[in-house]
């Protein structure tokens, strides 16, 4: 019988939320970005297909966002990878297909390089507009001098947003950030396939970010599918079919 209720397990100070539409392996794992949940375009056209094919998908929501305890602010990368890893290692198996979104394909970059040294490879990585060392380069470099001068100054700043309200950001999210930054000199290894969805007419990440990260990642099997006029969220029709036929792709 397939097991779609949500789960909610504790991982260091709170609960995290999951939710499991059961099914063959190997497993699909997603990962959200920055402030979304799992209950989003992309998460739930994942959770359908897995509904339909008969496949196992995991969601789950990091901590301070979605369905899942504590609060955004006071959470950083090092927090949310560890969240994956605890999803991870609870609900997945080796050979698990994590697909990134936005930050969750610097989250999946990193859950994949730490399985690799431990001898358990993901299985492969799709990443759609994966937004890799995005507080140092694509976060911090666009905000106006006085809101840097107001992190700086106070710990914190509340920053306005094109998709709904505002929402902070901490010092601490920049500092934790430069401590697992990926597009440095060595090349990034994942051990397993990836396939990248970008949009080139994303303003949030451009395209130009994916091809740098298709050149760091050197030894890896790289497929890189470039959407001339997606944007950011890639959650059209066209965008979906695209995302699932390269789970299917990478899982079959």
């Amino acid at each position: 019988m397939a097991d779609n209720r949500p789960h909610r397990i504790v991982s260091a100070d709170t609960e995290i939320a999951v939710e499991i539409t059961d099914g063959a392996p190997p497993s699909v794992l997603w990962l959200g970005g920055f402030r979304s949940d799992m209950v989003g375009g992309k998460a739930m056209a994942l959770a359908d297909w897995a509904t339909r094919t008969g496949r196992r998908v995991v969601r789950f929501d990091y901590r301070g966002h979605g369905a899942s305890g504590g609060r955004f602010e006071d959470y950083v990368i090092s927090d949310w990878l560890a969240d994956a890893e605890f999803v991870y290692g609870k609900f997945c198996e080796p050979g698990t297909v994590a697909v990134g979104s936005s930050m969750g394909g610097w989250i999946a970059l990193l859950l994949a390089q730490r399985l690799l040294a431990a001898g358990t490879p993901l299985g492969g990585l799709v990443l759609v507009a994966p937004a890799a060392d995005f507080t140092e380069r694509l976060m911090w470099p666009r905000f106006p001098q006085e809101i840097r001068d107001r992190i700086a100054r106070e710990g914190r700043a509340d920053i306005p947003s094109d998709y709904g309200d505002s929402y902070p950001v901490t010092m601490r999210l920049f500092e934790d950030g430069r401590d697992h930054l990926l597009y440095g000199e060595a090349p990034i290894r994942t051990g397993c396939p990836v396939h990248i969805l970008q949009g080139v007419e994303d303003d949030a990440v451009p395209h130009t970010h994916a091809l740098e990260l298709v050149e760091r990642l050197a030894h890896d099997d790289v497929v890189l599918t470039l959407i001339k006029d997606g944007d950011h969220r890639l959650s059209r029709d066209g965008d979906i079919a695209r995302l699932i036929a390269a789970v299917e792709g990478i899982a079959d």
